[in-house]
């Protein structure tokens, strides 16, 4: 997997007018990057924070993120990009921020927030990208200039930006599934951060009902025929890397409820 250094980032930030940070809403707090939004701050740019994903949560789960990143004071859309609601929206907010044209925008945001599915839905045709999983063929691989309209100018970000998130985020979004020695940890924090929030998310997924994890991971092992050839052992491995892709890939019905951090800021 590419990633972006610090350096070009904020290179990229100090050129645009607007910057667009793209954050998962099933989890905001861990996909938002407080070292980008301070480099933003310093070269005293217009943030715009967008909650993707926004079909993949309750409607009254979106407004209630959305008004608490607005009350820290920050300009926040909720949009489902691949589903283009929302985007019109989107372009108009961009738009409204940059004051004055010709403008340009930069999208940025962690793997898997779906920043280039955000660019691809501004510009309303493909153009940047997308892949499914971090590191798979589809990545951003240099930074891109896109025309919106006349005047309105988008830089899609090379690669990805350093992952800074809470564990397991910062390793199952900064690594591909297939670059992880020892997938089974992340998987396992994975598993008991969804089943915190939706004890049913591996029955209804799988058809599992255990909840603890290592029995998640061999049945879901012995359901797929994975098995190690010289012991028969279930191979969790294998299906600790499938967890996390099919996290990735919305199959894993989740989401952190926005009174989860209230409780922890007092807010």
């Amino acid at each position: 997997m590419q990633l972006a250094s610090w350096r070009l980032l904020a290179r990229l930030v100090k050129q645009a007018d607007v910057v667009v940070e793209v954050v998962d809403i099933r989890d905001p707090i861990s996909t938002r990057s407080r070292r980008l939004e301070k480099i933003v701050e310093a070269f005293d740019k217009k943030l715009l924070i967008v909650l993707n994903k926004a079909d993949l949560v309750p409607r009254l789960v979106a407004e209630k993120w959305k008004r608490i990143i607005e009350g820290h004071g920050y300009e926040v859309l909720y949009v489902s990009a691949t589903k283009r609601l929302g985007t019109r929206i989107l372009r108009g907010t961009i738009k409204k921020l940059a004051e004055t044209k010709p403008f340009v925008a930069t999208v940025v945001g962690y793997p898997k927030t779906g920043k280039s599915s955000v660019i691809n839905a501004l510009r309303a045709r493909k153009g940047a990208s997308t892949s499914p999983v971090p590191g798979n063929p589809g990545y951003t691989k240099s930074h891109q200039l896109y025309k919106v309209e006349p005047g309105f100018y988008l830089i899609d970000t090379p690669g990805t930006i350093p992952v800074e998130g809470s564990w397991p985020e910062a390793i199952i979004r900064g690594r591909a599934p297939e670059e992880l020695k020892d997938p089974v940890p992340p998987a396992v924090a994975l598993i008991e951060k969804i089943l915190k929030y939706n004890a049913k998310a591996f029955e209804e997924a799988y058809g599992i009902s255990s909840r603890d994890p290592y029995a998640i991971l061999e049945e879901l092992a012995k359901s797929r025929g994975w098995f190690y050839k010289k012991s028969k052992e279930p191979l969790i491995e294998e299906a600790a890397r499938t967890i996390i892709r099919d996290y990735h890939k919305a199959r894993i019905r989740f989401f952190v409820p926005p009174e989860e951090f209230l409780r922890e800021v007092n807010y």
